[in-house]
């Protein structure tokens, strides 16, 4: 297929700011059927669901032994778990769709948002009153061409709300590659992620504050993909890759150089570096409380994750495989 046209504009990237060196953990790697697992999830049971690149729904019993449960016409992207036990499965194309995990049947929820069709549905979270939060990337591209958002440097992701009459409304728009979604404990906030602009954003669900939006992470050293939220509160994300030096340094600088960037053949333009990258930051000042940082043959470039049993099981687009390894300690008072 022919690759779309982009249309940058100049943008100027936050400012680096480093995080602490975490360091290495012993990975348990566990292989999948399939490409490039993007976000996984527990249900109440302990059964680890995740979605390959085929579009095939994987779940792994509590025997360890991965089977298909289902297919998504689109790419499966992020995932959550509903009230009802159905798999929530946002794909690019496509939009949101609910799965019965025992049957493979499923339902679309949002396929369209003010009559434009979803192109980048990406993770979504639902709060215990049945309301959905969902996340787009991107309105102008799907997954396939996820490298040309970050090239255009446009902000075109936005955050939907699904309330349980299936209305749905933009909550906000004007997002730089709007991606990971999840709540706090007390579902006083919903914490974001935008990849592009390598933040985390807390938006308030209760009290004088509802509806604003305030920075909880900023100026990122890479690229925070997937969240979730652990059984003590804090928030996790996946880091995808560091921040890439080339795209870093072409995006203030003349569109045209992006342009020129995009018709190359695809093993020459910016590359997304390999990593194991996750780490735990403090719901209510965004401070990071613990984390792993490493490289693995068999694992890399990090988008989900999800504490489980002690275990942190993480997700990837690298490798044909999740992995889990012992939840990292760290400071868990937010009090």
């Amino acid at each position: 297929m022919p690759k779309p046209s982009i249309d940058p504009v100049r943008w100027r990237p936050p400012p680096i700011d480093p995080l602490p060196d975490y360091g290495p953990t012993d990975l348990t790697v566990v292989g999948v059927p399939g490409d490039a697992p993007e976000d996984v999830v527990v249900d109440a049971v302990g059964q680890i669901y995740t979605g390959l690149a085929d579009g095939r729904i994987i779940r792994i019993g509590t025997d360890g032994a991965p089977a298909v449960v289902g297919n998504t016409a689109g790419r499966p992207l992020g995932l959550a778990v509903s009230r009802d036990g159905r798999l929530l499965i946002c794909t690019s194309p496509g939009g949101l769709l609910a799965m019965d995990t025992a049957t493979g049947a499923v339902q679309k929820l949002v396929e369209s948002v003010d009559g434009r069709a979803l192109q980048f549905c990406s993770n979504v979270v639902e709060t215990s009153d049945g309301t959905i939060y969902f996340t787009e990337s991107t309105s102008e591209f799907t997954y396939a061409d996820f490298s040309a958002a970050i090239l255009e440097a446009r902000g075109r992701g936005s955050l939907f709300r699904r309330d349980p009459d299936g209305t749905v409304t933009t909550v906000l728009a004007g997002l730089y590659f709007a991606n990971g979604v999840t709540l706090t404990l007390d579902e006083s906030a919903l914490v974001f992620a935008e990849t592009q602009a390598r933040r985390l954003s807390s938006y308030a669900l209760t009290g004088p504050q509802a509806g604003h939006v305030s920075p909880l992470v900023e100026n990122l050293p890479g690229y925070p993909d997937n969240l979730s939220t652990g059984a003590d509160g804090r928030i996790w994300c996946a880091i995808v890759s560091p921040a890439n030096p080339a795209v870093e340094w072409l995006t203030p600088r003349p569109p045209l150089l992006r342009q020129l960037v995009w018709r190359l053949p695809e093993r020459l333009q910016p590359k997304i570096t390999p990593e194991v990258w996750a780490v735990a930051f403090d719901p209510a000042t965004g401070a990071p409380v613990a984390g792993v940082h490493t490289t693995h043959p068999d694992f890399g470039q990090t988008t989900g994750l999800v504490e489980h049993d002690g275990r942190l099981w993480l997700a990837c687009i690298g490798n044909p495989a999740l992995a889990h390894c012992a939840l990292p300690a760290g400071e868990s008072d937010f009090g």
